[in-house]
C-alpha cells in the first residue's frame, strides 16, 4: 500500500498555470474592447458634421393678379390724421372723470370736470362789482339830471339879472363834471360786463369737453390729481385726460426707398395686408408722397388710404402694402394664389434666382420666378409650392443635395 501512494500524487492536475493563462487572456479582450469603443467614438467625433441652416414655409397669398401687378412693396403702420391728447385750458384738480378706454365719444361730450369753487367765487365776485357800479350810475344820472335843472333856473335868473355870471359858470361846470363821472361810470360797467364774461369762461374751463367725435384710446388722468395745459410740478401733474382717436381719419404711412420713389403716383391703387390678418387683403391708394426725404434713412414717406374703413383696422397695427400697375390694378384683389417667401431665402446664381428647398436631411437647389417688387417678402410666380420649407439662412457655398441640419430655436440659443 506504501508503494501505491507515490504514483497517486503523479496522477493529481496542477491548475496554477491554466489559471494564471486564463487570466492574462480576459485582460487582453477587455484592453480590445475599450480600444474598439476608443475609436468608435473618435471615428463618431471626427466624422463630417453637416452644416446647419435656417428655414422658413413658403406661404400661401389670395390674389395672384395683385403679386404680378406689384411694382413695388414697402411695409409701414396704421396711423390716424386726427389724434389728440384732450388737456384743460387752465391748471386745476380733476373733480370726475367721465370716459374709459374704448368709449365711442361724441364731439362736445363732457369729459371731466375740474375744482370750480374759485372761479365761480370770482364770478360771484365779478357780478356784485358791477352791480354796484350799475347803482353808481344810476346815482350819477339822477344828480345830472337836478345839475341840469340847476343849469337852467341860473340862466333865467342870469338874463333877469338876479344872479352872476360867476353863478352861472358854476352851474354849467357841474353838469360837464357830471355828464363825465357819468360816462366814466358807463365805461366801468362795461368793464365789469366784460370781467363776468372773462369769469364765466373760466368756469366753463373746469368742464372739459370732447373737440372732435372718436374713440377713446388711453384713460390718462384719476380724480384728486392736478392736470395743466404745460408740464409742471414734475411727474405730479398731468398734461391730459385721455387720448382721443377719429376712427375715420385712419390711414397708413410707409417708408419707401428714394430710389423707388418713382414708382409712386398720388391715386395709384394699392392692396395693404395687416401683420394681424395676413390673409385679408384691403384696397388703397395712394394719397400723396410728403415731399421731403429722411436723410438719415434715404427714404420718402408715403401717406396712403383705405377705399373702405373697417372695424379691425386699429391705430399703430403693423401693415404691409403692395403698390399696383395700373395695368393690373383693376383685378388686383381676385388672382389665384400666390406664394411668398422671405426674401433672405432667394439667392442669385448668375441671372437666375434660386432657392434652396429643404428635402428631408438634404436640399434641392431650385429655380424660381419672382414678381418684380422689393420688401421684406419674395411674390414666388414659379418653381415653388406652398408649405415647402426653403433655407434662409446657412452656409453660402450650399450646394445641390447637400447634407444639412434644421436649425431650431433651442441651437440658435
Amino acid at each position: 500500500m506504501a508503494a501505491e501512494k507515490p504514483s497517486l500524487e503523479g496522477l493529481r492536475i496542477d491548475r496554477s498555470e491554466s489559471v494564471e493563462e486564463g487570466g492574462r487572456g480576459r485582460l487582453w479582450i477587455a484592453l480590445a474592447i475599450v480600444v474598439v469603443l476608443v475609436l468608435a467614438v473618435w471615428g463618431w467625433l471626427a466624422r463630417p458634421r453637416a452644416p446647419q441652416v435656417r428655414v422658413a414655409t413658403a406661404q400661401a397669398r389670395t390674389g395672384g393678379a395683385a403679386a404680378a401687378g406689384t411694382v413695388l412693396n414697402a411695409s409701414g403702420y396704421v396711423t390716424a390724421r386726427r389724434q389728440a391728447t384732450v388737456s384743460s385750458k387752465i391748471t386745476g384738480k380733476v373733480v370726475d372723470v367721465l370716459v374709459e378706454e374704448g368709449m365711442e365719444i361724441h364731439e362736445g361730450q363732457v369729459l371731466a370736470h375740474l375744482d370750480d369753487s374759485i372761479p365761480r367765487k370770482e364770478l360771484a365776485l365779478a357780478e356784485a362789482q358791477l352791480a354796484s357800479q350799475r347803482r353808481a350810475l344810476a346815482e350819477n344820472e339822477v344828480r345830472l339830471r337836478q345839475a341840469k335843472l340847476n343849469q337852467d333856473r341860473m340862466r333865467r335868473l342870469h338874463k333877469e339879472g338876479v344872479t352872476t355870471q360867476a353863478d352861472q359858470d358854476t352851474a354849467d361846470a357841474d353838469v360837464d363834471a357830471l355828464m363825465a363821472r357819468l360816462a366814466l361810470g358807463r365805461q366801468d360797467v362795461e368793464v365789469s360786463e366784460r370781467q363776468i364774461a372773462l369769469r364765466r369762461q373760466d368756469l366753463d374751463d373746469t368742464v372739459i369737453r370732447a373737440p372732435f367725435s372718436g374713440v377713446a384710446v388711453s384713460k390718462d388722468a384719476q380724480p384728486g390729481e392736478m392736470i395743466s395745459p404745460v408740464s409742471a410740478g414734475g411727474g405730479f401733474t398731468r398734461t391730459g385726460i385721455c387720448t382721443l382717436v377719429d376712427m375715420k381719419s385712419l390711414e397708413i404711412e410707409v417708408d419707401v426707398n428714394e430710389s423707388y420713389i418713382h414708382r409712386v403716383q398720388p391715386g395709384q391703387k394699392v392692396i395693404a395686408t395687416l401683420d394681424a390678418y395676413p390673409d385679408w387683403q384691403i384696397p388703397a391708394h395712394v394719397i400723396m408722397p410728403v415731399p421731403t426725404a429722411d436723410r438719415q434713412k434715404a427714404t420718402v414717406k408715403v401717406r396712403l388710404g383705405f377705399e373702405q374703413l373697417d372695424p379691425r383696422i386699429l391705430p399703430d397695427m403693423g401693415v404691409k402694402v403692395a403698390f399696383l400697375g395700373d395695368e393690373k390694378a383693376g383685378g388686383a384683389v381676385s388672382g389665384k394664389p400666390v406664394v411668398t417667401v422671405p426674401r433672405a431665402a432667394v439667392r442669385k446664381d448668375g441671372d437666375r434666382d434660386v432657392v434652396f428647398v429643404v428635402q428631408g436631411d438634404k436640399v434641392e437647389r431650385r429655380a424660381v420666378g419672382l414678381a418684380s417688387g422689393s420688401g421684406e417678402e419674395a411674390v414666388v410666380t414659379s418653381g415653388l409650392a406652398s408649405g415647402e420649407q426653403v433655407v434662409v439662412e446657412g452656409p453660402a457655398d450650399l450646394k445641390d443635395g447637400a447634407t444639412v441640419s434644421i436649425q431650431t430655436s433651442e441651437s440658435r440659443r
